[in-house]
């Protein structure tokens, strides 16, 4: 560990989703004493920036863009992200790779069908395909469009977990995940999942345990717009 010479580390902080809107900042410098523990940067956070003590213990951490907890240890140069719930956090290490699986962000329009067939191979007896997309009325409510907001790095290092975890899970041959982030119209597609597999079965349930843990697990925030006001939905920790 690279430490200054009066025996400090300096940490960069990336803040995102509802806990920028609270700071007032994406992105701040902090410096504290060594040896550190993430415990003792996020009270040094909260104690600067007290309105972050309303998420209560649902707000979130990552070291180095992986799940913290509050034993982590801090090191010189680390990167720590504090944001609210995606809902809740992942442990899971995995280490299947299968070079046809992808796992994207973009801020382009999504081509579900163009999604879709780069998983369709000769193996292959189904593709189940997911299409979310914006929609209009929530709870009543008219949205006038949306807003997505990634942790980038770790968004796709978490994808990339549940594409290995899902393997291990269901007998399934590929998996593909693109998610937009940016504003989206109504109707827009904002995450397409396909899966192929031999036989259908395996297909729906990945898909299906795939878009839960995505909303789970991935640090993907989305905003709804209303013509009266604004908020981040978010799940619990």
């Amino acid at each position: 560990m690279s430490q200054s010479k009066n025996n400090e580390i300096s940490i960069r902080v990336l803040f995102f989703g509802s806990a920028r809107d609270v700071v007032g900042t994406n992105t701040l410098e902090l410096s504290l004493p060594a040896p550190a523990l993430l415990t003792e940067a996020s009270a040094l956070l909260i104690q600067q920036f007290p309105e972050l003590k309303k998420f209560g213990r649902s707000l979130l951490f990552a070291v180095n863009q992986e799940y913290a907890n509050p034993e982590t240890a801090i090191n010189d140069m680390d990167e720590i992200a504090v944001f609210p719930p995606v809902s809740g956090g992942s442990d899971t290490v995995c280490d299947y790779r299968c070079p046809y699986d992808f796992f994207e962000l973009t801020t382009e329009k999504i081509d579900v069908g163009e999604v879709a067939r780069r998983i369709v191979l000769p193996e292959c007896g189904a593709t189940v395909t997911l299409d979310g997309y914006a929609r209009k009325w929530t709870a009543g409510r008219e949205t006038d469009y949306l807003v997505y907001e990634a942790y980038e790095a770790m968004a796709l290092s978490e994808l990339q977990k549940l594409g290995s975890e899902a393997h291990k899970r269901f007998e399934i041959a590929h998996v593909g995940i693109v998610h937009r982030t940016g504003r989206l119209a109504i109707g827009d597609t904002s995450v397409v999942i396909a899966v192929s597999a031999p036989h259908r079965r395996a297909a729906f349930e990945a898909c299906e345990w795939l878009i839960k843990e995505l909303k789970r697990t991935v640090p993907i925030w989305k905003k709804e717009v209303f013509q009266d006001g604004e908020v981040w939905v978010e799940g619990e920790s």
